[in-house]
């Protein structure tokens, strides 16, 4: 009698303990998931449990295994991998929300009216604005400082560039600077022996150090802008392109209070602190934050006529640009970055720059690697050198979206010859595979659906030019996807951490009303992000916002 029960019993058991469910923290369902994993799979349903992916499948299949106090039913909505920028200024996109706004300004009468009104109802300190950029001006030439000086005689105007490579100041705020013009002739713009007031790059830095003298409170301020912006737009990771320490500490505490929510991949300055900072600390991760790459300009714009061109610009043939430092400069902090295993990411827009840096580059890495060593923005590339970005695993990290800023007057600063090689994307991917993007807000927007729609249909977000622009360079929307996702965090050696679907990593993800892999292109120009989490927390939501 015991035997029989026994044999009846166990496959009772049995049966009750594989339809035990198993309790998770949210499931997710009813649901089209990209995955972004190595198949490109799709999904139903994830179930996420103590900040991370569990499991994913279709809605009746985690329904089944999971059960949750927390259940979100999306009612057929799309949902991605959190958005990853891998090129921004999150800082300092947070300070610019700050100061005077001049994206919008068609004209310098324009400028000057919004400069004049602002600094009446603020009648003390720097006047400081950003965002001008001459090329959509009917008059396209710089502006001059004159009026400047004549409406604010003492008190400092720094008026930057949409680029940030050039500014406009005053001659105030030339004096409190301290800057040597004679010393810095070839980063200022004179006009028959007369300075106009616009300093580029090395110059321009020196004014904008004198500028900035921001209060922790100012930069926490800042930080937390810029956080607000990038949810609402599904970023939840962020790379920023060049920080100081002091910044990067700051950036720390407020994570570890839980004020800073968002995943931050910060690139260092090029100073000493930077290399105190790699030398005591090495590698920096805490989950939220990484440090392990080193930021360096090798040129300037193009639209300031900054970037260093091998050949003369087609609109200005008495100039091509410049090297902004020196070899030493150069080799020191790469000398520092190979040491210690952190990334080398180079400014580099001319076909001269982007020469100079690779070949730099490839003395340090010799062959076939994987440090991942970066090129931001390989924006205009010389055909002899594309095989370099292969042949010594250099990441092209680009802008989709500068393609299609800048295609008003591209042409008259390169030509038709060398313009076949710049913004060349898909040529670019081909080198090691994939391509990461990044938006390099604020010089473009937060958002990064303008990057994809660039990336994939070569046009601006109003549908233009028709037939795309150099449209042999446009990628797949897989490609575009896995660019602000898995690739986008492979640049940063985060692909094993973050920017999939896939059990065992952060459940960062955005929840959208569009299917960016089968809408159409009006369709994707009016997507928006309904849902951002972070670590399975939301951090934002239309819904609540409005």
């Amino acid at each position: 009698m015991k035997k029989f029960v026994l044999i009846i019993l166990l496959p009772i058991t049995f049966i009750f303990g594989c339809m035990k469910k198993k309790t998770v923290d949210l499931i997710v369902f009813n649901a089209k998931i990209y995955t972004v994993d190595s198949l490109f799979s799709t999904a139903e349903a994830v179930a996420i449990a103590q900040g991370k992916f569990v499991a994913a499948g279709t809605t009746d299949e985690i329904l089944h295994r999971f059960k949750a106090d927390k259940m979100l039913d999306l009612k057929g909505k799309t949902v991605y991998p959190g958005f990853i920028d891998a090129h921004s200024h999150f800082y300092g996109y947070g300070l610019f929300a700050q100061r005077i706004d001049l994206t919008a300004t068609t004209s310098f009468e324009e400028i000057l009216d919004i400069v004049k009104k602002w600094a009446d109802e603020n009648p003390e300190g720097w006047i400081i604005g950003r965002g001008w950029d001459q090329n959509k001006w009917k008059q396209t030439e710089y502006p001059d400082n004159q009026l400047l000086n004549e409406l604010f005689p003492d008190r400092p105007v720094m008026l930057t560039r949409v680029d940030g490579h050039a500014v406009l100041v005053n001659n105030k705020a030339l004096e409190i600077s301290g800057l040597k013009l004679n010393e810095n002739k070839k980063f200022a713009i004179f006009k028959k022996d007369r300075f106009t007031g616009i300093l580029l790059d090395n110059a321009a830095d020196i004014v904008k150090d004198a500028a900035n003298h921001p209060a922790d409170e100012e930069i926490v301020r800042a930080l937390k802008v810029a956080q607000e912006e990038c949810f609402k737009s599904g970023l939840t990771t962020i790379c920023d392109a060049g920080q100081k320490v002091r910044f990067i500490e700051i950036m720390d505490k407020l994570q570890q209070k839980g004020e800073l929510k968002i995943r931050i991949y910060a690139m260092l300055d090029p100073e000493d602190e930077s290399v105190r900072f790699i030398n005591e600390k090495g590698i920096f991760r805490t989950g939220r934050l990484t440090v392990r790459a080193i930021k360096l300009y090798a040129d300037g714009a193009l639209g300031s006529r900054g970037a260093c061109l091998l050949m003369p610009y087609s609109d200005m043939p008495e100039t091509k640009g410049s090297i902004l430092f020196s070899n030493d400069f150069y080799s020191k902090y790469c000398e520092v970055a190979y040491a210690s295993n952190y990334q080398v990411c180079m400014h580099a827009i001319g076909d001269s720059a982007n020469r100079f840096a690779l070949t730099l580059f490839a003395g340090f890495l010799k062959t076939s690697n994987d440090r991942r060593w970066r090129i931001e923005h390989a924006q205009v590339i010389n055909e002899a050198d594309f095989g370099m970005f292969g042949k010594y695993n250099i990441i092209p990290s680009v802008q989709f979206v500068h393609a299609v800023s800048d295609m008003g007057w591209a042409e008259k600063r390169l030509g038709s010859k060398r313009l076949q090689n710049a913004y060349a994307y898909k040529k670019l991917m081909s080198q090691n595979g994939w391509i990461p993007y990044g938006s390099d807000f604020p010089v473009e927007e937060v958002n990064p659906l303008p990057g994809f729609y660039a990336a994939v249909f070569r046009k601006n977000f109003n549908g233009e030019p028709e037939g795309g622009f150099l449209p042999e360079n446009a990628i797949s929307r897989q490609e575009a996807l896995k660019a602000m996702t898995i690739w986008a965090a492979k640049a940063c050696f985060e692909e094993n951490d973050r920017g999939s679907i896939e059990s065992g990593k952060a459940a960062d993800f955005v929840v959208m009303d569009t299917d960016l892999l089968n809408a159409d292109e009006k369709q994707i120009r009016q997507a928006k992000v309904l849902k951002t989490f972070v670590g399975g927390e939301e951090v934002f939501s239309e819904q609540l916002n409005h």
